[in-house]
């Protein structure tokens, strides 16, 4: 068991949330931002990059880049996407690189009907 010190006015500090619980926190808020938006687009037939959608309905970035990954994975787990194919990014900062094409699933296309 851990003691904590209290402060000179007698009061007890709040406890300090570890930078893993604070990124989770972060997380969360985000997804719950840009969740609705990949959705509605899921529920398209277009094929499409993260970085273009993003780009198109000005969504914030995440806490960390590696997340729009996350997202993906939840995304095509949760039975909305499925990958369509590559192309190059349309973003300056990754040079080009080479990233997944995604198109949303005929059951993303029922769930929005």
């Amino acid at each position: 068991m851990t003691s904590i010190q209290p402060a000179l006015d007698g009061t007890i500090p709040a406890p300090k949330k570890s930078a893993a619980r604070e990124k989770a926190e972060s997380f969360e808020a985000w997804i719950e931002i840009v969740w609705p938006v990949f959705v509605a687009v899921s529920a398209t037939n277009r094929i499409w990059t993260f970085a273009e959608i993003a780009d198109e309905y000005r969504l914030p970035e995440p806490p960390d880049s590696h997340m729009w990954g996350r997202l993906a994975t939840l995304l095509k787990e949760a039975g909305y996407t499925r990958t369509a194919g590559w192309a190059t990014s349309p973003r300056p900062t990754v040079h080009h690189s080479g990233v997944r094409t995604w198109k949303g699933t005929a059951a993303a296309r029922r769930a929005a009907a």
